[in-house]
């Protein structure tokens, strides 16, 4: 068990662990990003949270951030993950301030890592467990406890981005991804 914030090397993932969240064994491209409201929409949060979360550095967009009125952040989906990491911990009552060294912990990480990582939490302090060995260990303290599975928000994030329009930082085209079938059947269903 590793508390967040301590130091430790990022895990080793095997090759091809990660083949449901990205099935050509492709990570995000790391120049496309989503705009702010589409992050928002995503992640589940408002886009006031958002914006004072990317003004105190809590989760800064890593693409692009905002220079004067009328530019635009880019948000990768590493970025939106950790928006919906936090907003989950925000709900389950953990403090800012202790979000903050998780967040810290988690920005280290690549998103192959961040698959298997668990994060727990005592409503004090935030946990982050990598092995069914660790989370044993935690949870015979005999105290209460609340996880979060990133790697089940990894899985919620990828079934609802492509929904919405992103773009590259470097002003290149973003290549559309065709729906899939059960995508085009919700569609259809959601026009009527």
């Amino acid at each position: 068990m590793v508390e967040a914030g301590s130091e430790k090397q990022p895990v080793q993932v095997a090759a091809g662990e990660q083949g449901e969240l990205f099935p050509d064994d492709s990570l995000p491209d790391e120049l496309v990003g989503y705009r702010g409201p589409a992050a928002c929409q995503i992640a589940g949060i408002t886009y006031r949270q958002l914006d004072y979360w990317a003004r105190t550095k809590l989760v800064a967009p890593s693409i692009r951030t905002a220079h004067g009125s009328g530019s635009q952040r880019l948000y990768s989906f590493k970025d939106i993950l950790v928006l919906k990491v936090v907003k989950r911990l925000l709900d389950t009552g953990v403090s800012l301030q202790n979000i903050r060294v998780a967040v810290d912990h988690l920005r280290v990480r690549g998103v192959r890592d961040l698959a298997r990582v668990t994060l727990f939490s005592d409503g004090t302090t935030v946990y982050e467990c990598t092995s069914p060995e660790e989370i044993v260990d935690l949870l015979q303290g005999g105290q209460g406890v609340f996880g979060i599975a990133v790697s089940g928000a990894m899985q919620e994030i990828s079934g609802t981005i492509h929904e919405f329009q992103a773009e590259r930082a470097d002003g290149g085209i973003v290549e559309t991804h065709q729906p899939d079938e059960l995508t085009q059947r919700r569609n259809a269903r959601k026009t009527g």
